[in-house]
């Protein structure tokens, strides 16, 4: 296959995987406008994007099956679906279709997300695989930073259909442009060969991409906290709300940064756990720090470290899963989403209780992400792949 098709997939893959992200969080930068424009309470716009970590666990391992056995069919189906939630919120503007619209969507990212590791290793020389899974995590993290762009760019309680428009339009033109490439693609020189029962067997039993899972639990548990409360931690040091949008906006901009470049220097050299070490031990002193200090200045510091540092582990981590996995990849992907997303749940979900106390909620912060980095440790390469 042509070196200039193989990185077209890639590239219609990521504007895909940036699409499930805009589309997810369009609403989350303008919750309380959102609440009063539909007349719903505050909490109820949250579950439009909550209910996404919800379903991602309850859809992460069947999603992998899928792709293990059906990749390109499985994969489509995702990028449509993405693009018809999209859609939905278009017909009414009324609460409960926009639900369903959110509904569809959070149902077909699994099917998107789970596919990082497969379409780099489907359609790129092993050579080229750790940057493909880069630039698909990093795109991820570059739609959640357009979402939060566009929410401040378009605040107002008019300005909401416009904000879904957007999000129909890119989502519908992605999904389109990936059709369309793998089409021109094939199968790729890679194809699926594990049996669902068999890959799922497999994987669950594989002690190796175990550890992988319980290592990113509580990392990416620390990044959902963050993300989710990191303006009520930074409120009471004086930090405003806008203020507070642009180090939120800061920190997944880093984020894009550090999953587009550090991931593919660290696999080149091999240098994986060490890596996956230093980061998680920089973003547990970035949160104490703020946590020590709180303010402007050093929150502005510790969560572009976070950015840099922590949110280059998980395509790190899905790397080493898809050079240990093989033809598996796509369920040992949705298992380490979805320890991924319960370390979200479960982390978001302690600091939350402790938001009116952001020294002791930062402290728990760099607690559970020097918890990653000891199970990080645990980690040692395997040389017998699934498949």
């Amino acid at each position: 296959m042509a070196f200039a098709r193989r990185w077209r997939v890639i590239t219609a893959f990521a504007l895909v995987g940036a699409a499930t992200q805009l589309v997810w969080l369009t609403y989350a930068p303008v919750t309380t406008v959102a609440a009063e424009h539909f007349g719903v309470s505050e909490s109820a716009v949250g579950w439009l994007a909550n209910m996404f970590p919800l379903l991602y666990v309850v859809l992460a391992i069947p999603a992998g099956i899928l792709l293990d056995r059906w990749f390109r069919p499985a994969l489509i189906a995702g990028a449509v679906l993405t693009a018809i939630g999209a859609d939905l919120r278009l017909l009414h503007d009324g609460f409960a279709v926009v639900l369903l619209g959110q509904t569809v969507v959070a149902v077909a990212q699994p099917l998107v997300l789970n596919a990082i590791t497969g379409i780099a290793g489907h359609y790129l020389p092993a050579k080229d695989r750790a940057t493909g899974i880069a630039v698909g995590t990093a795109s991820t993290f570059a739609g959640m930073a357009a979402a939060f762009v566009l929410g401040a760019a378009l605040p107002g309680a008019d300005q909401l259909t416009t904000l879904a428009a957007i999000g129909a339009v890119f989502a519908t033109t992605a999904a389109a442009l990936l059709a369309l490439e793998l089409r021109r693609a094939g199968r790729g020189p890679m194809a699926s060969t594990a049996t669902s029962m068999v890959a799922l067997r497999a994987t669950l039993g594989d002690g190796y991409v175990r550890r992988l899972c319980a290592a990113v639990f509580f990392p990416f548990g620390t990044f959902v906290a963050l993300a989710t409360f990191g303006q009520a931690l930074l409120e009471p040091a004086g930090v405003s709300a806008d203020a507070a949008s642009v180090v939120l906006l800061v920190n997944v901009v880093a984020g894009v940064v550090g999953c587009a470049v550090i991931p593919v220097a660290v696999l080149r050299r091999g240098v994986e756990l060490p890596a996956v070490m230093v980061g998680l031990t920089a973003s547990a002193l970035a949160c104490l720090l703020v946590a020590v200090a709180p303010g402007l200045a050093t929150g502005f510091l510790a969560f572009v470290l976070i950015g840099l540092t922590l949110l280059p582990a998980l395509p790190i981590v899905l790397a080493m899963a898809e050079r240990h996995t093989g033809t598996a990849d796509g369920t040992a992907a949705g298992l380490i989403w979805m320890t991924g997303n319960l370390g979200g749940l479960v982390v978001a979900g302690l600091t939350g209780l402790l938001v009116d106390r952001p020294a002791l909620a930062f402290g728990l912060c760099a607690t559970t992400t020097v918890l990653g980095a000891l199970l990080a440790a645990r980690l040692r390469p395997v040389a017998v792949s699934i498949s």
